[in-house]
């Protein structure tokens, strides 16, 4: 189980920091914005995610013989994503390093920007101004935006252990072919 782990941890996890790494620099070309970045990344997370289902259908096949419970192949595809969204944080970590604080103000500029079109009140306004000043500044440490980019991929991957989960043990769903 530990091989599999790694094996598809450490390949998703290169899925999904390659493709932060790869599309960081749109942000400042104007390729990207905040709006359809996070469209970007939460779809990247989800295709590297997807190693999640063929890890577990890996051990099913090959290492528990056609049958894995629930519980077991909950633990392996939340390990897999445990491995996976460490290399998405340290990825984040060496893209933030890059831009530093210029990336939150860029992020609270275009928060402002949104409310002001959405006709926001001043007062509206100049709260969201001390939140996100607030927030700049709680940024900074590296053990919270560590966890907070933590937080970002765990959800996708804890749907897609479950969904693949509750699939995989089922021995009749996409079984192994017997060649004889």
């Amino acid at each position: 189980m530990k091989k599999i782990v790694i094996t598809y941890g450490v390949i998703s996890g290169l899925i999904t920091g390659g493709l932060m790494l790869a599309t960081m620099p749109l942000y400042e070309n104007g390729t990207l914005n905040f709006d359809n970045g996070a469209l970007v990344g939460y779809t990247g997370m989800v295709i590297a995610l997807s190693l999640v289902f063929f890890g577990i259908k890996s051990f099913r096949d090959n290492q528990a013989v056609g049958s894995v419970s629930f519980g077991k192949a909950f633990l392996i595809g939340m390990s897999i994503t445990m491995v996976a969204s460490l290399f998405y944080a340290v990825a984040w970590e060496i893209s933030y390093s890059k831009m530093g604080e210029q990336f939150v103000q860029q992020w609270t500029s275009h928060e402002l920007e949104k409310l002001q079109a959405g006709g926001a009140t001043e007062e509206v306004i100049e709260r969201a101004k001390d939140e996100w000043k607030d927030f700049g500044e709680m940024y900074k440490n590296p053990l919270i935006r560590f966890g907070m980019t933590l937080f970002e991929i765990l959800p996708v991957g804890l749907i897609i252990s479950l969904l693949s989960a509750a699939l995989l043990r089922k021995k009749e769903f996409l079984p192994v072919s017997s060649n004889s």
